[in-house]
């Protein structure tokens, strides 16, 4: 990385790269077991009710995932900006 422009860039996408996952991640923790959890009372997973799920299992699942999805994305934009580790 070279100027000053190049680093602003790399910069404002990772941030919105983390804003994008922890909309993702706060919709599945906080919205889904809490916020929606009424309106997912009928749809049964597993032997109980969907948010009761994502409570306990679902919304642990999707922070993994989005571990999984951060460093993917980080590789393709670190290759992008020339900062990769080869």
């Amino acid at each position: 990385m070279a100027s000053q422009q190049d680093s602003s860039a790399y910069w404002s996408k990772n941030i919105s790269i983390i804003k994008g996952c922890l909309i993702v991640w706060f919709v599945a923790s906080f919205g889904m077991a809490i916020l929606f959890r009424p309106m997912l009372a009928g749809i049964g997973v597993g032997g109980t009710d969907l948010g009761f799920w994502f409570a306990q299992q679902g919304s642990i699942l999707v922070f993994l995932v989005l571990i999984f999805f951060y460093a993917w994305r980080m590789n393709k934009l670190d290759v992008e900006f020339g900062v990769d580790e080869e």
